[in-house]
């Protein structure tokens, strides 16, 4: 039996510990059992971001009525007001008018002696009977004068009530379309951001090369156009709602892709006019939204209002005048596919 010399006794110590320790870790691996990966929360579906959607798009709708019936309240009441102002300025004008009046006869009867003297002088005559006509007639018209003061004081005080009325309705519905406003303003971003998560579930369809360049697709269905094709086409349709038309395969071949099928028109206007700054705005993110998704969705370039974005130079760029408004596409936005 061989002895153990002492460089061994003094190492195995080191191996039993080293030992210990290692079935140590095992045991502590086996009791805690396999690891388990973290979970990320699911995607949501396109079906549960629609639903949502809707939702939104119900909310914010009514906040845009709200907000609309706010701001014709809110002109009612400006209208109101500068009624009342001018009603108001010219009850000043005829009270001031007949206040002098009052103080004019008031004046004529203290400095010739009493109403007598005022109305012989007012009549030029001094027969008696004729005075006291003329005082008769002199009392009237105070009295008339007097009521006629105060009809009109009543209507200045009622006009400056309605003023201050108008005004304070005024601030008041002006807090309250503000407010909607911002709400409105939410309620629309809040939409956008779904509307982005529903555009990125979506991927363009077919081969994409390395260079970024997609594999031609044959154009098919009943509308001629290809796979890709259709997809723009039914995103921007569903995004942002093209009234007055959407334009895609003619047969006419003009060296474009409308007769391959891959290109779309998204008409602003009809018959040639130019459109609304509204429907240009409408143009214009039409065409934002095609640059920002061209790589996922296959886009290969816009025109809009004689320019032209490339995905090759990511870059906008003149185009030369064609003759036309919907030559120049001063009228619809125009997308290509590879």
């Amino acid at each position: 039996m061989a002895v153990a010399s002492p460089a061994d006794r003094r190492r195995r110590p080191i191996r039993t510990l080293t030992q210990a320790l290692s079935a140590l870790l095992t045991a502590v691996l086996l009791a805690a059992g396999p690891a388990t990966p973290a979970h990320a929360a699911p995607k949501p579906t396109i079906k549960q971001l629609k639903k949502e959607l809707a939702a939104l798009r119900k909310q914010s709708d009514k906040l845009i009525t709200e907000y609309y019936n706010g701001r014709i309240a809110h002109q009612k009441a400006e209208k109101a007001e500068r009624a009342a102002k001018e009603k108001l300025a010219a009850a000043q004008e005829i009270y001031a008018r007949e206040s002098v009046e009052l103080r004019r006869i008031a004046i004529a009867q203290y400095t010739n002696g009493g109403p007598q003297s005022a109305a012989t002088m007012l009549s030029g005559a001094g027969d008696p009977s004729a005075l006291m006509g003329n005082l008769a007639l002199s009392n009237h018209l105070i009295d008339r004068q007097n009521a006629r003061l105060s009809g009109f004081a009543q209507v200045r005080d009622a006009r400056k009530q309605a003023e201050q009325e108008a005004a304070a309705r005024a601030e008041e519905l002006g807090t309250q379309v503000a407010d909607l406003g911002k709400r409105k303003d939410k309620a629309e971003d809040l939409i956008r951001k779904i509307k982005d998560k529903i555009d990125k579930l979506y991927k363009a369809p077919g081969v994409r090369r390395s260079d970024g360049t997609w594999v031609p697709q044959l154009p098919g269905g009943s509308d001629n156009i290809t796979p890709r094709m259709r997809l723009v086409k039914t995103l921007v349709k569903e995004r942002f709602d093209v009234p007055n038309g959407i334009g895609c395969y003619r047969a006419i071949q003009d060296g474009g892709e409308h007769p391959l099928g891959r290109a779309c028109d998204f008409m602003l206007s009809r018959g040639g006019s130019m459109p609304t700054a509204a429907e240009v705005a409408r143009g214009n993110e039409i065409a934002a939204w095609a640059i920002k998704n061209s790589k996922r969705l296959g886009i290969m370039y816009i025109i809009y209002r004689q320019r032209i974005w490339h995905a090759r130079t990511g870059a906008w760029r003149t185009m030369s005048d064609r003759g036309g408004t919907t030559a120049n596409h001063y009228d619809h936005p125009h997308i290509s596919v590879y």
